[in-house]
C-alpha cells in the first residue's frame, strides 16, 4: 500500500465539477451506441462492421500518436495486458452483442447489458476487496428490479428471439470480465494509447472470423450506414470507452458500473426516438427503482464523506 498524493485545491475542484459532466457524456454514448449498433447490423453482418470499427478506431488513435511524436510509455506487458482487455472488452463483448442486436430490438439489447453492475459488484467484492455495504446491496436489487420489470414486460410481448437474449447474456458475461480484468491488471500508461491498442487486437482477433462465417456482399450500401459507423467509430470506440476507463478510476469498479443502470431508460428513449420501437407505460416504470438504486450504489459512506471533507 502507498499514500496516494494529495493533489493541489484547483485540480480537486476540477475533477469535482468534471466527473458529472464524464459521467452524463458516457451514459449518452454509450446508451445511443446500442441504437447506432442495431442500424449498422441492418444493413452490414456484424462482424464485418465491428472489424471495420476497430480497424479504424485503433489506427485513428494511435495514428494521431504517432503525429504528435510523443514517446511510447507502455512496457510490453502492458500493452498485452490492453490487448487483452480489448479482446474481452470489444472483441467479445461487442462481438456477441451486435451478434444478438441482429434477432432482438436495441432496448431489450442495453436492458440485458445494463445487468453487469448486479456481477460486478459481487466480483469486485471477492476479487478486488471493495466493500459491499447494505446500501450498495439494497441499491442493486433495487436496480436489478427495476430493469427486470422492464424486461419481463419486453419479453411477455414476443417480439424478440431467445437466440438474441442468449448472444446478448454472453456479451454481459465479457463485459463484467473485462471489467475485473481491467481493475486487477490497473495497467499504467496513456489511456488513449492503451484503448488503440485494445481497438487493434479486437480488429486482429475478429478478422479472420469476419472473413469465415460473414459475407461482404450482404453489407446495403447506405447514409445510414456511414453515419452509424461514424458514431461508433468516434462516439463509441474513441470516446466512450476512455470515458468508461476514467470512471472506473475515479469510482471503482461497482459505483462506474451502477451507470449501466441508466442505459435501460435512455436506450429505449433513443431506439423510441431513432428506430420507432414501442415504449410502453410499463417501460418507465422501471425507471424508478433504476434510478434509486444508483442513487445508494454510487453514495459514498458517511465515513468517507467526513474523510474527504
Amino acid at each position: 500500500m502507498f499514500a496516494p498524493s494529495i493533489p493541489a485545491p484547483t485540480t480537486v475542484r476540477t475533477r469535482f465539477n468534471s466527473l458529472p459532466l464524464a459521467i452524463g457524456l458516457f451514459c449518452l454514448l454509450w446508451s445511443f451506441a446500442f441504437v447506432a449498433g442495431k442500424i449498422g447490423v441492418t444493413d452490414c453482418p456484424p462482424l464485418i462492421l465491428l472489424t471495420a470499427r476497430f480497424s479504424l478506431a485503433g489506427t485513428l488513435i494511435l495514428g494521431v500518436f504517432a503525429l504528435r511524436g510523443e514517446v511510447w510509455q507502455l512496457s510490453r506487458r502492458e500493452a498485452a495486458m490492453f490487448a487483452v482487455l480489448g479482446i474481452a472488452n470489444n472483441a467479445l463483448y461487442l462481438g456477441l452483442g451486435y451478434t444478438g442486436l441482429k434477432y432482438i430490438s436495441a432496448g431489450l439489447g442495453g436492458l440485458i447489458v445494463s445487468a453487469n453492475p448486479i456481477f460486478t459488484a459481487a466480483l469486485a467484492a471477492l476479487f478486488l476487496g471493495e466493500a459491499l455495504t447494505w446500501r450498495k446491496i439494497a441499491g442493486l436489487l433495487l436496480g436489478i428490479a427495476g430493469v427486470a420489470l422492464i424486461v419481463w414486460h419486453r419479453m411477455s410481448i414476443g417480439t424478440d428471439s431467445p437466440h438474441g437474449v442468449l448472444f446478448t447474456l454472453a456479451s454481459l458475461a465479457s463485459i463484467v470480465a473485462g471489467t475485473i480484468l481491467f481493475k486487477i491488471f490497473a495497467p499504467k500508461g496513456n489511456i488513449w494509447i492503451g484503448n488503440g491498442i485494445q481497438n487493434l487486437a479486437a480488429a486482429i482477433v475478429l478478422l479472420p472470423i469476419a472473413l469465415t462465417f460473414a459475407d461482404v456482399h450482404d453489407i446495403v450500401p447506405s447514409a445510414r450506414l456511414l453515419g452509424a459507423l461514424a458514431f461508433l467509430v468516434f462516439g463509441g470506440s474513441i470516446l466512450a470507452y476512455v470515458l468508461w476507463f476514467h470512471l472506473l478510476k475515479v469510482c471503482g469498479a461497482t459505483a462506474a458500473s451502477a451507470y449501466h443502470f441508466l442505459m435501460p431508460p435512455l436506450g429505449m428513449l433513443f431506439a423510441w426516438i431513432v428506430l420507432g420501437e414501442r415504449l410502453a407505460p410499463q417501460d418507465l416504470l422501471g425507471i424508478v427503482p433504476v434510478a434509486l438504486g444508483i442513487y445508494l450504489v454510487t453514495r459514498p459512506a458517511a465515513g468517507v464523506n467526513a474523510k474527504r471533507s
